[in-house]
């Protein structure tokens, strides 16, 4: 009887990756008189950052348009705005009473001081509080957009999330690059690595004889030669380098919310890299080598540090 076969896991799907910028915009006509445009501007922040442009008499609006996008956005400085669009023009409406006073009080001046000059309209009603439209909205108007604002904001967040999502996508296309040259200065490293530390042993050996005029064991004297020349050896920060390369294309391959994980894993790279160059320092011939191979790492690690400030 055959053995049956068990049934292969599940490949997990991987999550989309958002760059924090985005826009997205909608403008819906409610009626002949009334319509509104509804606009979603993302761009990177540590935190998420909303900041509400709203018109007044929406304040209740306000706090269910921060919970959907708390819900939907996870990182970036999200600036919503929300305009209210009229067919019929506004009525330019004016403070009688302001004006009044206003008159009032320049021709007792020109008459305390004996001037026969006259208030100036065009000036007056250019002060404060004078000349205003009338762009109040009724509570019926305000409750008509805040229901059409709430049904079509998840519509649009998708928008904004598509937007970013595609810009996400070209950031992690440039970073599988990058990461793909440091891991070819990685294996160049480890391909000089045990040309330096004979040279690195030589150099040692050399100076302790001179500095020791002969007089010391030479079988001692190559023993604390060996021990500094491995101290110097950078085979350590070749693994751990190699295995930050491997969890940074993992968590690509994983996608979601990535930014800050991927920030820290370029940091300990970064870290690798300087601890590698301080051991390889003034050494000759492939010494030199290898301080170019470690500064292209850190050319490397610090473009894509500026890529992942982008990510959500």
């Amino acid at each position: 009887m055959t053995p049956k076969k068990e049934a292969a896991a599940p490949t997990k799907e991987a999550l989309p990756i958002h760059s924090m910028t985005g826009f997205a915009r909608a403008a819906e006509r409610l009626s002949d008189k009334l319509g509104y445009t509804l606009s979603l501007k993302s761009v990177n922040h540590r935190f998420l950052d909303l900041h509400m442009r709203l018109p007044s008499g929406t304040e209740s609006l306000e706090m269910q348009l921060r919970k959907v996008l708390k819900e939907r956005i996870a990182r970036g400085h999200v600036e919503v705005s929300l305009s209210i669009d009229r067919s019929t023009k506004m009525e330019a409406q004016y403070d009688q009473s302001l004006v009044a006073a206003y008159v009032t009080a320049f021709r007792s001046a020109a008459a305390q001081y004996g001037l026969t000059a006259e208030p100036d309209l065009n000036s007056i009603f250019r002060l404060p509080g004078v000349l205003n439209g009338d762009s109040r909205n009724s509570e019926e108007e305000v409750q008509s957009i805040e229901s059409a604002v709430l049904k079509r904001v998840s519509a649009l967040i998708g928008e904004l999330n598509t937007m970013r999502s595609a810009e996400g996508d070209s950031l992690a296309a440039e970073l599988r690059k990058g990461l793909a040259r440091l891991s070819g200065f990685v294996e160049g490293v480890a391909g000089l690595r045990q040309d330096v530390q004979k040279a690195y042993f030589e150099r040692i050996a050399q100076r302790m004889s001179e500095m020791l005029d002969g007089n010391l064991d030479r079988d001692r004297l190559l023993q604390e030669a060996a021990l500094l020349a491995e101290r110097s050896d950078v085979e350590e920060e070749i693994a751990r380098m190699n295995t930050h390369i491997a969890h940074f294309e993992s968590l690509l391959d994983q996608g979601g919310e990535i930014g800050k994980k991927l920030d820290f894993l370029l940091q300990e790279m970064n870290r690798e890299a300087n601890t590698l160059l301080s051991k390889t320092s003034g050494l000759a011939g492939n010494g030199t080598r290898i301080t170019e191979l470690g500064l292209g790492m850190k050319s490397e690690i610090e473009k894509a540090r500026e890529q992942v400030q982008n990510l959500e």
